[in-house]
Order: C-alpha cells, then sequence, then structure tokens
C-alpha cells in the first residue's frame, strides 16, 4: 500500500485526532510538571506561559479544529475533499511546529518561522480555498463566519508569540475558538436532539446570527473599552442562556454523551461572565478561572465526546457511548471540577488540584488514543472508501 493511500490519510479526522489524543495527553501533563519544577520549561524566546498558552490552542486546539473541518467542510460543500498527500503535509507541518515550539523557539530565526506557520500557514489557505471555491453549493450560509476567522488565527497567533502582544493574542485565540464552538454547537446539538429525542430545539435566525455576530465582535475584546467589552460578554451570556432555556436541557442533561455537549455550551456561558466580572474589576478567584473555564469547560468537555462521536461514525461504526466511554466523560468532568471548583475551596492545594486536573487529561486522553487510534489507522468497516 503506497504510504499516501494509506487509511490515515483518507479523511482530516483521521491523523489529526490520533494527534489530539497525545497532544491531549501530554500538554496538560507538561504544563503542570513545568509548574510545580519537576521539569524544567522549554528556554528560548517564549516565557512558560506563552508556550502553554500557544501549545493548547495551536497545538491540540487545532489539531481538533483542523481534524473536524478538514472533514466537515467537504461535507458542507459535497466535494471529496483534501487527502492524501495534502493530508500527510498539514500532519509533518503539525509536528515540525510542536519540535519548534519545544525548542523554545531558540532556532536560527527563519527556520523558527518556517515552522511556526507552515501548520497554519497551509491548513487556513486550504480550508479557506475549499469554501471559497465551492461557495454556490454550500449547504450552510453562515460559514462565511468561517471565512473571517480562519485567517484571524493567524493574526492571534503571531500575537501571542510576542511577549508584549501576549495577552491581546490570548484574548483573541479564545474569542475565535469560542466562535468555533458556538457554530458547531448550534449545528450539532440541532441534530443530535431530533435524532435522539425526535425533538426540535429553539432555532430563529435573528437570535442565532445575533448570538454569532456579537461572539466576533468579541474576538476584538481587547481594543475594547473594558466597559464596553463587559457589556456585550454580559449581552452575550444573556443570550446564550435564554436560548439554552429553550434547548430542551432536562431531557439533554439525562444522557452524558449530549449533556456533556450542553455542559460545554454553558463553558461557554460562565467564562463570559467571569471575563467581564474581570474586566468590570469585581471578583476574586484563585487561578485564571477564565480561561480554564474555557480550556476545561469547553474544549475538555466537548471535544472527547466530538472526537468519540466521530472515530465512530465516520469509520462507519456505530454511534453508541459505551461504558468506557461514558467513563471518560465524567473524568474530564473531574477535571473541571478539580481545575475550577476545587482552588475557589481550598486554595492553598492549588498545585495539587492543578495536578490532579493534568492526570485526568493525560488518562482521559491515553483511553481514546488507546481505543480509537487503532480505528483512525484501519479502513472504514462498511467497506466505503472514507
Amino acid at each position: 500500500m503506497a504510504f499516501s493511500s494509506h487509511p490515515l490519510w483518507l479523511a482530516g479526522f483521521r491523523p489529526f485526532f490520533a494527534l489530539a489524543c497525545v497532544a491531549g495527553m501530554f500538554f496538560p501533563l507538561a504544563w503542570a510538571l513545568f509548574y510545580s519544577g519537576m521539569l524544567p520549561p522549554p528556554a528560548g524566546r517564549f516565557t512558560p506561559v506563552q508556550w502553554h498558552a500557544h501549545e493548547m490552542f495551536f497545538g491540540f486546539g487545532w489539531a481538533v479544529l483542523g481534524g473536524f473541518l478538514l472533514t466537515a467542510t467537504k461535507n458542507w460543500v459535497g466535494v471529496r475533499g483534501w487527502h492524501g498527500g495534502a493530508l500527510a503535509w498539514l500532519a509533518g507541518a503539525w509536528i515540525f511546529e510542536r519540535i519548534g515550539m519545544g525548542a523554545g523557539g531558540d532556532w536560527p530565526l527563519p527556520l523558527f518561522l518556517l515552522s511556526n506557520n507552515l501548520f497554519l500557514g497551509s491548513i487556513v489557505a486550504m480550508l479557506m480555498w475549499t469554501l471559497l471555491r465551492h461557495r454556490a453549493q454550500d449547504s450552510y450560509r453562515d460559514n462565511g463566519f468561517f471565512l473571517l476567522m480562519l485567517p484571524a488565527f493567524l493574526v492571534a497567533k503571531y500575537l501571542m508569540l510576542h511577549e508584549q502582544h501576549f495577552a491581546a493574542g490570548h484574548t483573541m485565540a479564545i474569542g475565535l475558538f469560542r466562535m468555533a464552538f458556538l457554530v458547531m454547537l448550534e449545528r450539532t446539538l440541532t441534530q443530535f436532539m431530533r435524532g435522539n429525542f425526535q425533538v426540535d430545539i429553539l432555532r430563529r435566525p435573528l437570535l442565532d446570527n445575533s448570538i454569532k455576530l456579537l461572539g466576533l465582535l468579541l474576538v476584538l475584546e481587547f481594543v475594547l473599552a473594558p466597559a464596553l467589552a463587559a457589556g456585550g460578554a454580559l449581552v452575550l451570556a444573556l443570550l446564550l442562556a435564554i436560548r439554552f432555556a429553550f434547548w430542551k436541557p432536562l431531557r439533554a442533561l439525562g444522557r452524558i454523551d449530549i449533556g456533556i455537549m450542553y455542559i460545554g455550551y454553558l463553558g461557554i456561558t460562565a467564562q463570559l461572565v467571569v471575563q467581564a466580572l474581570a474586566q468590570l474589576g469585581v471578583g476574586t478567584w484563585a487561578g485564571s478561572v477564565s480561561v480554564h473555564l474555557f480550556s476545561f469547560g469547553v474544549m475538555g468537555t466537548v471535544i472527547p465526546a466530538m472526537l468519540i462521536r466521530i472515530c465512530k461514525g465516520h469509520t462507519g461504526r456505530k454511534v453508541a457511548f459505551d461504558a468506557l466511554d461514558r467513563a471518560v466523560l465524567y473524568l474530564m468532568l473531574a477535571a473541571l471540577a478539580l481545575r475550577i471548583v476545587a482552588p475557589q475551596l481550598l486554595p492553598a492545594a492549588y498545585l495539587l488540584w492543578l495536578q490532579l486536573a493534568a492526570a485526568c487529561w493525560f488518562a482521559g486522553f491515553g483511553v481514546l488514543g488507546w481505543r480509537y487510534i487503532p480505528f483512525l489507522l484501519r479502513p472504514r468497516v462498511d467497506g466505503k472508501e472514507h
């Protein structure tokens, strides 16, 4: 079998969900070891916090988002999509960037810039090419949001890697990922609730578009006056809460595989409220609650459930969450409680909570990798090509 025709390169979710499992295991664990002084952090042109934030968003986060969008965009516009050598190129570029970041960016500047921009520049160009070239047959009219968001990730990445602009880049990256989750949850939860419970959840173009437009505005929160940014975040949180009330949450929360997606939705809402309070100088929290509400409360809840569903469904298997799948989801909820709730109750044990939360991610994504990477390396079980 030729390298480029191996099952791993049949669809975008295959290589990148495999990489996401590895990143989800090791990146939080590495940070816990760096933070506790048990391992020295990467030395070079970046601070340890810059490395941590960059690798969680542009390493782990973009492994997931890239795999999802490479797979979803081809379905949205009805084409074969990127595969074979193109995916191998992207996976190699992602790994190249991780090596460069692991060296602390301490390579000769031209080599570092190549390593740091090759993956994101390539995948953004490829995704935009798919959406623009086949725009006429796109089944989602609001994919125009992605045409704005994708190049904006390049700006956020640039800002994050310059210490004087790190806060702006960090805020922008959260805003962009928040937008991606808002669009994805809006689409998938509509389908899941209809398919699993035969119910329709509230969808009103005015409300949905207001949420996405306000979310897009908050991507640029760092250039807004604090009062305006806080007001925008609170209004968006209110709109999300109103819509949540009409999305039949009690029914959804009765099933962990769908309920955890609703918890992720609430994580977005809570993060906006905490962010707004911080802008107004209200409240004192142990740890960086706002950002970790997003990383643990949104990424850490929604991504494992999405990964399980896609790895099963898109390899021809029945999408059903077994006991071990559900155990992983509960483990990720435990990580959320350990990282956000426990430090508020016993801040003196902050380092312990950080280490335990990282251990939960290591175990959770370790189980996912052990179970599903073999699926990603094999042909579909239903005989279909991709």
